[in-house]
């Protein structure tokens, strides 16, 4: 397990909250823990907002949970995943250090609005940062199986950047990156919450990656069709301007080190949709002029040439990049505001910065090993040029090798289909839940319409054999 200290550094260098960071080193774990497992590995499909944060762009906003997509429905039961999860939370705990539980983990099975089975599930931790007394911080599972994959599911490597990444680095089978993105825009249009918005616009900025117009409305339209809803549209959002705006902060300020202003986001939506729809071609912008022999640096991971002391400042710039934040620049002992732009190595091996000075409008360069420091700022730029200097370059259809072998988690036979299932009502929201024991104790929870009930005693309804 890794020391406080690196938590503490890194959560510094990102202006977040050491827990929020922990979360995320925890999350690493989970994952290699899952891809380990020889009955999870090609049967869940991670998705959603860590997926693309863990799989696609490591600059991204921190997340919380683990949603996957389960092609075997059959595993939506407690007496598989209590076993199971007993079995991957040991493992992890060997492999990484943490403090796993394996008594406290719960599964809640129920009906979702859709009249299907799915299951939320919190894996209790603790680790550098989380105190040894009081209550244990949680990993969250959503679990469903009533998704249709229109595209095959690819297998990614996940960034853990942290110092026990294990050698042959963490896999997880998860969404190709076209259904991730069909998949938010979905998101957007049937329940526009603020960090779907954050997501849809995000994706649509990364130019290296944005996938065909077409292509992507296809599966959108896919995906809308087997829910039976109607496709998002620029109109239909319409109404939920002002339900965005009072829940833009409480719902991503703590995922950020800056929060961008909603109305920045709200008003890339025409644009994005007339894209999607009728195939409106992009302005393309120009590359910022840069010297001769020059040569872009887009990869996911930072080159190992890049100073230790500057990587944290580059990774301040990566991020408001992305969002396009202006970024104060400590430089020579002076703060400059700029727009960031690209990342490039020069013959002689030094690593510069290509950015605009906001005040002046002016072209600077910045020698990557003298920035004393970066802070993003809550001021949007409007790019003059390609950002290039990404958390990414272009995508690859799938790993230029195989994912390397990592060792399996031992499972133990067992049949998971026998027994009767319990059905318990909440009494306050009225959600049905599925249990393997005769226990009406219920969590917290979210209710059919996605809000938190406080979880209370539920009333038996029937027992399904």
């Amino acid at each position: 397990m890794i020391d406080l200290r690196d938590i503490l550094e890194t959560a510094s260098s990102f202006s977040l909250l050491p827990n929020v960071v922990e979360k995320d080193y925890v999350l690493g774990w989970i994952l290699a823990g899952i891809n380990a497992h020889e009955e999870l590995a090609e049967n869940w499909v991670f998705k959603g907002g860590t997926c693309l944060k863990k799989c696609y762009f490591e600059t991204y906003r921190f997340s919380e949970d683990l949603d996957f997509t389960l092609l075997d429905g059959s595993h939506l039961h407690e007496d598989f995943l209590i076993p199971v999860f007993e079995e991957v939370v040991s493992w992890v705990a060997e492999q990484s250090g943490l403090t796993l539980p394996a008594e406290q983990v719960e599964f809640d099975i129920y009906e979702n609005p859709r009249g299907h089975i799915s299951c939320q599930g919190k894996i209790p931790y603790r680790g550098p940062v989380s105190p040894t007394s009081g209550g244990w911080p949680k990993i969250k599972l959503d679990l469903t199986a009533d998704e249709r994959l229109v595209l095959p599911a690819m297998r990614r490597e996940v960034f853990h950047p942290y110092t026990d990444r294990p050698e042959e680095g963490i896999w997880s089978n998860c969404y190709a990156y076209e259904e991730a993105f069909a998949e938010k825009l979905r998101a957007l249009g049937e329940r526009t919450r603020p960090r779907d918005l954050y997501d849809v616009v995000n994706l649509y900025r990364h130019t290296d990656s944005r996938p065909a117009a077409s292509v992507l409305l296809d599966v959108l339209q896919q995906k809308c069709d087997f829910k039976s809803i109607p496709v998002p549209t620029l109109e239909s959002l319409l109404p939920h301007r002002m339900d965005l705006e009072a829940m833009w902060s409480d719902m991503l300020a703590h995922q950020l080190p800056v929060l961008p202003p909603l109305s920045d986001f709200w008003g890339a939506l025409p644009e994005i949709f007339a894209w999607i729809t009728s195939g409106t071609k992009i302005p393309t912008r120009p590359f910022i002029q840069y010297g001769a022999g020059e040569s872009p640096v887009r990869t996911r991971v930072l080159p190992m040439g890049i100073p230790i002391r500057s990587r944290s400042t580059l990774e301040i710039i990566r991020f408001a990049a992305a969002n396009q934040l202006c970024v104060d620049l400590t430089y020579d002992g002076r703060v400059r505001r700029i727009e960031p732009y690209s990342l490039r190595q020069t013959t002689e091996g030094n690593y510069v910065l290509h950015a605009i000075r906001s005040d002046s409008g002016e072209h600077r360069l910045y020698r990557v090993d003298k920035m004393q420091g970066a802070t993003v700022t809550s001021q949007v730029f409007t790019p003059r040029y390609a950002v290039e200097i990404t958390s990414t370059g272009p995508l690859a259809v799938a790993p230029s090798t195989p994912a390397p072998r990592v060792p399996r988690v031992r499972t133990a036979s067992r049949s998971h289909r026998s027994g009767p299932t319990y059905v318990y009502r909440c009494s306050v929201c009225r959600k049905l839940f599925y249990k393997k024991r005769m226990e009406s104790r219920l969590n917290r929870h979210k209710n059919p319409g996605g809000y938190q009930c406080p979880g209370r005693t539920g009333v038996y309804v029937r027992t399904n054999y």
